[in-house]
């Protein structure tokens, strides 16, 4: 795909107070679809309620709740009522916590996902031959979802697991998977989502990000050095389907202290092509 041309490339709009999260994108479409009539608006706001619980890990008050979705808090109440009846969410101290019963839903997924079924032992595999941790990533909305991991030890100030959500621009996994988007959609990313520092090293000019968007695309691999998170390294590669498509993203990350650049592509980045190309093998 050729580069975004530099007339069409979209203007950067001021930074946001606080990232865009999934309960953000769950009330846009919300709102998208408020003409349809088959459309249940009520369920659409659980769901976005619901997902404001993989934001923070802790309890979540009603009023977080409401200033995550833009829902009134008395509407999050007859909500929060209703999931707890059901037996989905729980009171703790001074706010609200998911119960075990939601782990039947993220586990269906993973039971009939044949992309994360086949994942894991590849994943695995990858990681005892490096030593370091290993992931797989999708596109979900603007972010990328985790539906795969195999970890050594925790390097990163958050914990990674399948279902975590971080944002595309300033990760491995992301750069791979937007270099592989269609020129409008790309487009329409990037004017939803500001390329806000995450680092005093993220890449936030839109022609350099532009630029590594092509490298990537043109080179099939995006290393990522610091912006997401200060000792931080990541490397990723596509992983296709049998027809070609990109359909996921595979990546090592890397202490920075630990792992130089020159190793991540001398050693890691061949590893990581088999290990994505045996994993493309076994997609339907």
């Amino acid at each position: 795909m050729p580069a975004v041309p530099p007339s069409r490339r979209p203007k950067r709009p001021p930074a946001p107070p606080q990232d865009r999260g999934l309960a953000h994108e769950l009330m846009q479409q919300i709102q998208d679809n408020q003409g349809d009539p088959d459309f249940m608006t009520s369920l659409g706001r659980g769901l976005a309620v619901l997902s404001v619980f993989s934001q923070h890990p802790r309890e979540v008050t009603m009023s977080q709740i409401s200033t995550d979705t833009g829902i009134s808090r008395a509407a999050v109440r007859r909500v929060l009522y209703t999931l707890e009846k059901l037996g989905y969410v729980g009171e703790q101290g001074r706010g609200f916590v998911l119960l075990p019963r939601v782990l039947g839903m993220g586990g269906a997924y993973v039971a009939s996902s044949s992309m994360t079924a086949a994942a894991q032992p590849v994943l695995d595999a990858l990681r005892d031959d490096v030593h370091e941790s290993c992931s797989l990533g999708v596109l979900d909305g603007d972010d990328i979802l985790y539906v795969a991991r195999a970890e050594t030890v925790r390097i990163m100030s958050i914990s990674l697991r399948a279902g975590s959500r971080l944002p595309a621009y300033c990760t491995s996994m992301g750069r791979v998977l937007l270099a592989a988007l269609p020129r409008d959609t790309l487009e329409g990313y990037l004017e939803r989502n500001p390329l806000r520092p995450r680092t005093d090293r993220t890449v936030t000019r839109m022609d350099d990000f532009l630029d590594l968007l092509e490298k990537v695309r043109r080179e099939g691999v995006s290393l990522v050095d610091q912006e997401l998170e200060i000792g931080l390294r990541s490397i990723a590669v596509p992983v296709r389907s049998r027809s070609g498509d990109v359909v996921a993203a595979l990546n090592i990350g890397t202490q920075a202290g630990r792992i130089g650049l020159g190793v991540m592509q001398t050693q890691l980045l061949p590893r990581l092509r088999e290990a994505a190309q045996r994993l493309g093998t076994l997609l339907n």
